[in-house]
């Protein structure tokens, strides 16, 4: 492969793989060329295998500890080619997130993990800002908004609990006027003001990771997909045309890792969309959206949007379909129209005086989302295999947060990161196939066009209202409305 395929994002077509993030990173590397593909064995001490945020990360955690440890990382593809290169760039840990944490690991475990968010912002901040890095770091708060009256009760809710749990400027409420003085659109209503938050270029973050993880001499390998895992004392991962031995794995594949026994039931397969507008300065002027919020609205499937330097939209949208048993193989996980659709009717919407702006490119992506929406970092009982997975969708924050507990795990620290919630808590279960296909798949359909419904300040059917709420009555955290 050569930089030529990647020459610009226009030369992409609409629908489809790469996403404009990855082209866009890739056309910079003016002299790129791939990582030598492993051949033959090669022994170290710990070997990675994923070269998203997570795998990077760790790899760099582990060397600023224990710069002696010998390392080696594969990735299956190019670095930042999955949901590193992806997702929609916006970078916030879980304050927005403490009722739903509250309510599922208790206050206190709730209130750690998003102290633990904060310190992976720091240091995200101080990674894409340093010299010679141009990863589009631009910081001025998270604002989730009100877009229906359905939509308003989880306004008081956010602000209700940070006031509860003694954080009250982790959440701040804002009249439809200050939402409006950041941002006019006629359905925007009241907003709560979350002051940290961030966005970046996804792809150019993860092809910054790499080229840091090579200088702190990592042995990087890409274009090497993992074909089997021999567990052991020394552990022997398998690769097409080799294999490595060390006694430390780390499993830093995200989705890939919910069809592993261990993780099958915790973790469930869902996707989500998202667009990329052409440039719409004189649009984007028109609302009066001149700082760099990043914004969401309050639904379940919710949308989520950012602008670029150079004026662009990003829209995304949460609503994308689910798959059977974990299959990350499922084409409409990537190429779903009808998600890629609703993405776009998000941006016309949300943002009318967009209405005219083209949209560029369009793109999905497998998330993995666990039953408590919380991830998971653990070892594999009886191994020294360790892994990270049930991000949902709320990735580029936690992959920090993740490394370093898996730093800790490897290198078997009993610290504060290892002590987290997220390593230690219990993990409630989804229910076993096919039930939960068939009856994910009713539940998104009900929560979709209740949402839809509400949108259009309409009522939603008995029946639809029924089936949407059934995660609730069976005490399920996802897929409550």
């Amino acid at each position: 492969m050569t930089s030529a395929v990647y020459n610009s994002p226009q030369s992409i077509g609409k629908v489809g793989d790469p996403s404009w993030w990855f082209a866009d990173a890739m056309s910079l590397e003016q002299e790129f060329a791939p990582s030598t593909a492993l051949t033959g064995t090669l022994s170290v001490d710990v070997v990675i295998v994923g070269g998203g945020y997570t795998g990077l990360w760790t790899a760099l955690a582990l060397k600023e500890r224990r710069p002696s440890l010998s390392i080696a990382l594969i990735e299956a593809s190019l670095c930042g080619s999955g949901a590193s290169g992806k997702n929609g760039g916006k970078v916030h840990g879980y304050w927005a997130s403490l009722a739903g944490m509250a309510k599922a690991i208790g206050d206190d475990a709730a209130l750690s993990v998003a102290r633990a968010g904060t310190v992976a912002q720091d240091a995200i901040r101080s990674f894409a800002t340093a010299p010679g890095r141009d990863v589009w770091w631009r910081e001025s708060g998270n604002m989730r908004v009100s877009a229906s009256t359905a939509q308003d009760t989880k306004i008081k809710l956010m602000v209700s609990e940070a006031r509860r749990l003694g954080v009250p400027d982790s959440a701040q409420q804002l009249t439809s006027e200050e939402v409006a003085s950041r941002c006019k659109s006629p359905v925007f209503r009241g907003g709560v003001f979350l002051p940290e938050g961030a966005n970046l270029h996804p792809a150019r973050l993860a092809r910054a990771l790499r080229k840091a993880a090579i200088s702190a001499g990592v042995h990087l390998f890409e274009n090497t997909p993992m074909t089997a895992l021999d567990k052991g004392s020394i552990n022997r991962v398998r690769v097409p045309a080799g294999e490595i031995l060390a006694p430390e794995v780390v499993l830093a594949t995200n989705v890939e890792l919910a069809g592993h026994p261990q993780m099958r039931p915790y973790v469930s397969v869902f996707s989500s969309y998202a667009l990329m507008t052409k440039p719409a300065q004189e649009q984007l002027a028109t609302t009066g959206w001149t700082s760099n919020e990043g914004i969401a609205d309050l639904r379940m499937f919710v949308h989520y949007f950012r602008k670029t330097p150079d004026g662009r939209v990003l829209m995304g949208s949460g609503s994308g379909p689910i798959s059977y048993g974990g299959d990350t193989s499922l084409s409409a996980l990537r190429l779903d129209a009808a998600s890629a659709a609703r993405a776009e009717r998000g941006l016309r919407r949300l943002l009318p005086a967009l209405s005219s702006v083209d949209v560029e490119k369009s793109w999905g992506g497998a998330i993995d989302v666990s039953a408590d929406r919380l991830p998971m970092f653990r070892t594999i009982p009886g191994t020294r295999i360790h892994l990270a997975c049930g991000y949902s969708g709320h990735g580029v924050n936690p992959t920090y947060i993740g490394a370093q507990c898996l730093a800790s795990l490897v290198l078997r620290e009993k610290d504060s990161w290892a002590s987290l919630p997220l390593c230690t808590r219990e993990v409630p279960k989804f229910p076993p196939e096919p039930f939960r296909f068939v009856g994910g798949k009713l539940i998104r359909r009900a929560i979709i066009a209740s949402e839809e419904a509400e949108e259009l300040e309409q009522v939603p059917s008995n029946i639809t209202r029924a089936v949407a709420a059934l995660p609730r009555i069976l005490g399920m955290k996802i897929g409550t409305r």
